[in-house]
């Protein structure tokens, strides 16, 4: 397997430039990422971090917000951002020709945002309107009910877009303020992957952030408690009942990681998983039936996600602790265990032809591991992984007591009990 061409410099400053080079392709991935995201934020400014996120393109010290939008779009590339719990991404993909321009603009943006107060109020506008559009979604609408009450009474529990309350309560001292604190030296991360030279990414990023005085401030988190809630909320325009079950999970950088990515993978991480197979295609129950692993610096989440008929809530609730009680008490068998080892691997492979993958790749690693994991370490790592992990990790995370579950739809008098959520 060829070896992946990576390098890495930390500026004078703190701030920490990784590459990866390759040759074979025409594109270019840039990303500034900022250390520190919603859990960070004071609960009195909930959204601020996301909010901050939308202001940086209504207007820079060089740039009109057209500017911006026409800068990228202009040369076929394109300009992206996001908000989640513990970072923050700007980033674009170019030709490889583009980069100067490219980079020139995503420095622009993290730099030198005006936040003028008639672009706050605008933009509160818009955050709002997609609050409302999220809420209608009935699938955000309950994951953000699940993790309210998981997280309960901790940052990470708070939503990202904020609330009504806190998006109107931001303005130009609060935003700048957080700005000023948080888009700091120490805080970034710039990472890039495609047709360049590391020295040359090294030169554009010395020329606008090299200058830049840290403050020395780093985003501070408390550890949260998990708490294992029973709700059932109900909502009479929904057609299906939708539902979120889920167990606390090891942390982002645990030894047994890849452990809990096989484990999620033949729980419901795909068309062959156990609850796609048997809630979904063998008796019909649900369209969509799915897990997903939520891990965090110092915590996690192994979440199954459902939408099913009232009548069929309480049935698809009791398969999926079926197959709970399944993982704790029989052992899986060498060839499932090679199947869900392959897809991990394939899917993992796969991404690594994209350069915006292979960019994120290089952020994350750096932010919760502080070093860079080749692929073959990754490949062995998940090779490494036995039926005894699963197991052992099966019966620390599916104990009833610790299972938490939230229902969203017209309920209709539907009961459900902690009794009901024996594995």
């Amino acid at each position: 397997m060829l070896a992946r061409e990576i390098q890495s410099t930390k500026l004078a400053n703190g701030i920490r430039v990784i590459t990866e080079t390759m040759p074979h392709v025409r594109s270019v991935s840039v990303g500034v990422w900022i250390g520190a995201g919603a859990r960070h934020e004071p609960q009195e400014h909930n959204g601020i971090s996301h909010f901050v996120e939308h202001m940086v393109f209504q207007g820079t010290a060089r740039r009109s917000a057209e500017e911006i939008a026409r800068s990228v779009d202009s040369i076929g590339g394109n300009l992206d951002a996001f908000t989640a719990k513990e970072l923050v991404s700007f980033n674009t993909k170019v030709l490889d020709e583009h980069l100067p321009l490219a980079f020139d603009v995503l420095a622009d943006l993290v730099l030198r945002p005006l936040f003028r107060e008639q672009d706050i109020e605008k933009e509160k506008s818009v955050v709002l309107e997609e609050l409302k559009m999220e809420t209608d979604s009935p699938e955000y609408l309950v994951h953000e009910l699940f993790t309210g009450r998981f997280w309960k009474n901790h940052p990470l529990g708070m939503p990202i877009l904020g609330t009504r309350r806190t998006i109107q309560g931001f303005n130009r001292r609060v935003l700048e303020d957080y700005f000023h604190n948080t888009y700091a030296p120490g805080n970034f991360i710039i990472t890039a992957a495609g047709n360049l030279r590391h020295a040359t990414l090294l030169e554009l990023v010395e020329r606008e952030f090299g200058d830049l005085k840290d403050n020395g401030r780093r985003p501070a988190a408390s550890l949260p408690n998990p708490n294992p809630h029973l709700l059932l909320k109900s909502k009479k325009s929904l057609e299906q009942v939708h539902l979120c079950l889920g167990v606390p999970c090891y942390p982002i950088g645990h030894e047994l990681r890849y452990a809990c990515y096989v484990l999620n993978t033949l729980l419901g991480g795909g068309m062959s998983s156990r609850l796609f197979q048997n809630i979904r295609e063998k008796q019909g129950l649900a369209y969509s039936v799915f897990s997903e692993l939520n891990l965090f610096r110092d915590t996690g989440c192994l979440l199954v996600s459902a939408g099913t008929s009232l009548e069929a809530a309480g049935k698809v609730v009791r398969l999926i602790l079926e197959e709970f009680r399944r993982f704790k008490n029989e052992p899986v068998s060498s060839d499932e265990l090679r199947r869900a080892k392959d897809h991990l691997k394939g899917s993992l492979m796969l991404s690594l032809e994209s350069t915006s993958s292979r960019m994120a790749n290089l952020a994350r690693q750096e932010l919760y591991f502080g070093r860079f994991f080749d692929l073959d370490e990754i490949l062995a790592g998940i090779e490494a992984v036995t039926a005894e992990d699963l197991g052992k990790i099966s019966q620390e995370f599916f104990q009833s007591e610790r299972i938490a579950l939230t229902l969203l739809g017209e309920l209709d008098g539907f009961r459900l009990s902690r009794k009901d959520l024996v594995c």
